[in-house]
């Protein structure tokens, strides 16, 4: 299978931190997407990445790209946020597009399923967002937001390696279960 992985936001985006400024979102998102790609790649994927860690690529050129490869299934990834201010908003999501095609479904479903067994963190189930990502694109595209940075338990995870690789690795999970049911 063809796979763009996407680690959300650029390294620069503003607002795209935790209330206390110690982790930038798109420090979790670019350690998952690399952990993610390196798991694939094992598996026999090819694996392409959306964004640069030197710069912030903008949403039009991510989708463009996915169009233009004709990857298979496209992942986003994301820590998230509710307000400015650390609160009790945690768990996690996954978004798909409004009336998404039934294999979009079900990759989101398998993912966030495999999120949650991996984590152990709360299911705020599969939720329908109208992004760019999810809206652009041609393929099942799915957006993950794999824990608050807003919640002062779940920013540590965030930080941490250890949870970074359990994330990769339900997402991984999510898309090999994914595959074989799409491929029956």
């Amino acid at each position: 299978m063809k796979i763009m992985i996407d680690a959300g936001h650029g390294p620069e985006t503003a607002g795209k931190r935790s209330p206390d400024g110690r982790l930038r979102e798109f420090q979790f998102n670019s350690a998952v997407a690399k952990e993610v790609k390196d798991r694939l790649i094992l598996d026999g994927h090819s694996v392409f990445f959306s964004h640069q860690n030197d710069l912030d690529v903008p949403l039009h050129e991510r989708t463009k790209l996915a169009n233009r490869l004709k990857v298979d299934i496209f992942i986003s990834i994301h820590a998230n946020a509710s307000g400015q201010t650390f609160n009790s908003a945690h768990g996690l999501e996954t978004f798909i597009y409004s009336n998404p095609q039934q294999a979009t479904r079900k990759l989101a479903t398998r993912v966030q399923s495999s999120l949650v067994q991996v984590t152990g963190r709360k299911d705020r189930g599969v939720k329908q967002g109208d992004f760019a990502v999810l809206r652009d694109t041609h393929m099942p595209a799915i957006l993950v937001e794999c824990g608050f940075m807003t919640h002062k338990q779940e920013v540590e995870l965030l930080k941490s390696a250890v949870y970074r690789k359990r994330c990769a690795l339900g997402i991984c999970f999510g898309i090999a279960c994914f595959e074989a049911s799409h491929s029956l």
